[in-house]
């Protein structure tokens, strides 16, 4: 098996990048008789490989369908509906199907046109076998891997638009039956694994999570009544009239599992209370939801908001995850804490009347409860979900009476106690609070300072879930704060916890707290500025490690990185009237930019130009090691960075005016030639739009005003380059550009001889411009 393994991953891997190479000069290019030949047998093992060697095979044949069908794969099809009525494989023609659904997913209109034929051609077929799985009683755990089959060909086909035969009412609605159908029914418990990360992956459970993300997608896009179009604002209607109240009463059913201790994977959570939340703007749905309304409220969503078992595993076993879920993005979006939050906020936005008075009070009750119980029988879970509570509704409690008169007897009440807890979720929910509510008008400017060192107090705590939390509300009391002298004595410890805390984790939160500060206190920053770039410069590494070492972590590694970019750009700004220091901090900083000027830095180039145009701006000269710079910008503008290009001319004109000499004399690299190359090759470009080259006419400018009397040589291969463009454009601003390029050039003098010749040819060209 290691070995079939292997032998699979290969072939993915050189399927992958041979079967339709980017590169024309690819040499592994496969042979359209090899093609032919994979075309006709790689489908046969769909049915035959153990599921570790399909999950590679199945990678494959998704290359081949994206690059030939149906273009070079009209058989295709014709495999899929064949195997679909034979017993032995349709589990074969369901997997085949799933890929060629997933191609056209998320494709316009015009690029869906094969979609609909695979439509015509397949889901009658698919929906006579959904149905007769649904009706196998005590199914098998392989009756569920095809239900969800079914269910991903259906989201697939659906995602963007319903294919025209979807909108044939008895057809839908045998769907929609079918689905509703298996939502309402139990999940066996034969067979049900008990470790919780396999019991979310089992397959009874998958076969809920698709069907409950198809019936909010339906709704949350097809269901809308202000649509445009006839034919989907008649199945808008009938939607909200025929299902949208029948698969709200499932999910409310579903959802009791959360009241009475039963098992509800949290995607499935998150999705419903989705469903609920678009539901409380509908009022047709909101009075079929208002009679159930506190029993949601207080035994659903507020216990999804409390402090939970898993919450406390993670907390004492992997503090490290438990920061990085907390403030990962992508978490939210699968998270029934954050769902529940959702709805919280907008039910006190769209349908507050009583509802947020109800609720503030069962919130006050947990507070008096909590206060007047003994230590030992505190309810330091749902006292952990009221602080959660109160700071979601901050923005709605600060606009609204009477509740905005209370906030500040609110949080020395209840939230400054929990600053010294023993418990130490609650120390890091204090934190949170009090930084929500950083920015209300205190009566007492005591109480703001005794928030706001707490908060930096929990820079310190043993805890590092507190010790984030803390960063990410000094932020909020750094910007509050009227008198920085309330901060300026600590200053120098409370770097030292920032840097201690950078080396911990990577979090971009901990990186805009950072750039707050520095921000804040500007030129003060100067005896701090070196070490403030050594420790960014240091977590910028590491959040690269991270995200290109593990794929989960990208997203939030790349944020971090571009908040450790900007930090950097904020300290430069900062310390801009003292060029000494510039000289200091270059050292770390080049690497960096050497790395992501290059096409590693695609997502981060604009903040890492700026780090570029600083240096070479403020610093007293442009070292050796900088123009080592130069290359690699004009190299990237030739290859990718078109988009980029306003932002390049930013340091290439510091180059050229701030180090002419070096410019000019320079032989190895020759920068004037490396200049022409790039601006002769973007403005000779046919494909290049007018607004693209704007920067191209003022980089010309910048090199004849900064060079003048000294490249008399390129003024006619310019001159020619100029005039050869403007016959060419269309928007007057890149006109007027060009022509002030011609005029300058003319007017300057610089052309006498070389030009006159060229002046005598197209003298009627130049002489119309120029007036």
């Amino acid at each position: 098996m290691a070995v079939r393994q292997v032998a699979s991953i290969h072939f993915k891997n050189f399927v992958s990048k041979a079967w339709s190479p980017i590169d024309p000069d690819e040499t592994r290019k496969i042979p359209e008789g090899d093609k032919s030949m994979v075309r006709e047998n790689i489908l046969g093992f769909v049915t035959q490989l153990p599921p570790l060697l399909r999950a590679q095979l199945g990678e494959s044949i998704k290359t081949l369908i994206l690059a030939d069908y149906p273009e070079q794969w009209p058989s295709l099809l014709h495999w899929v509906t064949h195997n679909m009525e034979s017993q032995d494989q349709i589990f074969g023609a369901l997997y085949v199907l799933r890929i060629l659904s997933r191609k056209y997913e998320f494709k316009s209109e015009e690029e869906r046109i094969p979609l609909y034929q695979i439509v015509e051609e397949c889901f009658p077929r698919l929906l006579n076998i959904f149905s007769t799985l649904v009706q196998i009683v005590n199914p098998p755990i392989e009756v569920a891997d095809l239900i969800k089959l079914i269910c991903k060909i259906f989201w697939s086909s659906i995602y963007l638009e319903i294919p025209k035969q979807l909108f044939e009412p008895n057809i839908f609605n045998a769907w929609i039956v079918l689905f509703l159908n298996l939502l309402e029914r139990p999940v066996p418990l034969e067979g049900q694994p008990s470790d919780p990360d396999a019991r979310k992956a089992w397959g009874w459970w998958k076969v809920k999570k698709w069907i409950t993300h198809i019936l909010n997608r339906l709704y949350s896009r097809f269901a809308d009544m202000k649509v445009h179009k006839p034919e989907s604002k008649a199945f808008a209607q009938m939607f909200q009239k025929n299902y949208a109240g029948k698969i709200l009463g499932c999910h409310l059913q579903l959802l009791n599992a959360i009241r009475t201790g039963g098992y509800l994977p949290d995607r499935v959570i998150n999705l419903i209370l989705q469903y609920l939340t678009n539901s409380l703007t509908k009022n047709s749905m909101y009075q079929l939801m208002q009679p159930q309304i506190d029993i949601i409220l207080f035994e659903i969503i507020f216990p999804l908001m409390c402090f939970n078992d898993n919450d406390q595993m993670l907390w004492d076993e992997d503090p490290h995850e438990y920061v990085r879920k907390g403030y990962d993005i992508i978490e939210d979006l699968y998270s029934p804490r954050t769902a529940a939050m959702d709805f919280v906020s907008e039910l006190v936005r769209k349908r507050g009347k009583g509802n947020l008075q109800k609720f503030i009070q069962f919130i006050v009750e947990i507070f008096m409860r909590y206060n007047e119980a003994s230590i030992e029988v505190k309810p330091y879970r749902q006292k952990d979900g009221a602080l959660l509570a109160i700071g979601t509704l901050c923005d709605r409690l600060k606009q609204t009476d009477p509740y905005k008169a209370e906030l500040e007897r609110m949080l020395v009440q209840h939230v400054f106690p929990e600053f010294s807890s023993h418990v130490g979720h609650l120390r890091a929910k204090a934190a949170w609070v009090a930084g929500q509510y950083a920015h209300i008008t205190f009566s007492d400017q005591d109480n703001f300072r005794k928030a706001m060192h707490c908060v930096i107090s929990g820079l310190r705590d043993p805890e590092l879930p507190v010790r984030v939390d803390s960063v990410f509300a000094l932020r909020s009391f750094v910007e509050a704060c009227k008198d920085l002298d309330e901060i300026r004595p600590i200053l120098p410890q409370l770097l030292d916890e920032f840097f201690k805390l950078m080396g911990e984790v990577e979090n971009e939160d901990l990186v805009f707290t950072l750039e707050t500060i520095v921000d804040r206190f500007g030129e003060e920053m100067a005896p701090y500025a070196l070490g403030l770039c050594q420790s960014l410069a240091a977590a910028f590494w590491r959040c690269m490690a991270s995200s290109e070492a593990d794929d989960e972590v990208e997203d939030s590694g790349a944020l971090a990185a571009v908040g450790c970019l900007r930090a950097l750009s904020t300290i430069l700004e900062s310390i801009s009237s003292l060029p000494h220091l510039f000289i200091q901090i270059e050292p770390t900083l080049l690497p960096i930019l050497r790395r992501m000027l290059t096409s590693d830095g695609q997502d981060v180039y604009e903040e890492v130009l700026e780090i570029v145009s600083y240096l070479t701006f403020y610093s007293p000269t442009i070292s050796l090691d900088m123009w080592s710079l130069w290359p690699l910008m004009m190299e990237a503008l030739n290859d990718w960075a078109i988009d980029f290009f306003e932002n390049i001319l930013v340091p290439l004109d510091n180059y050229i005016s701030r180090g002419t000499e070096h410019f000019v004399t320079c032989k190895d690299p020759d920068y004037q030639q490396c200049l022409w190359k790039g601006l002769s090759s973007v403005m000779t470009d046919q494909n290049m739009e007018d607004s693209d080259i704007v920067p191209a006419p003022k980089l010309i400018e910048v090199f004849f005003q900064n060079c003048k009397g000294q490249v008399d040589h390129w003024v006619e291969p310019y001159l020619r380059l100029t005039i050869d463009r403007l016959r060419r454009a269309e928007k007057p601003y890149l006109k007027s550009l060009l022509v002030q390029v011609t005029v300058q050039l003319l007017y300057a003098g610089y052309v006498l001889f070389s030009v006159r010749n060229y002046i005598n040819q197209n003298h009627y060209h130049i002489y119309f411009y120029i007036l």
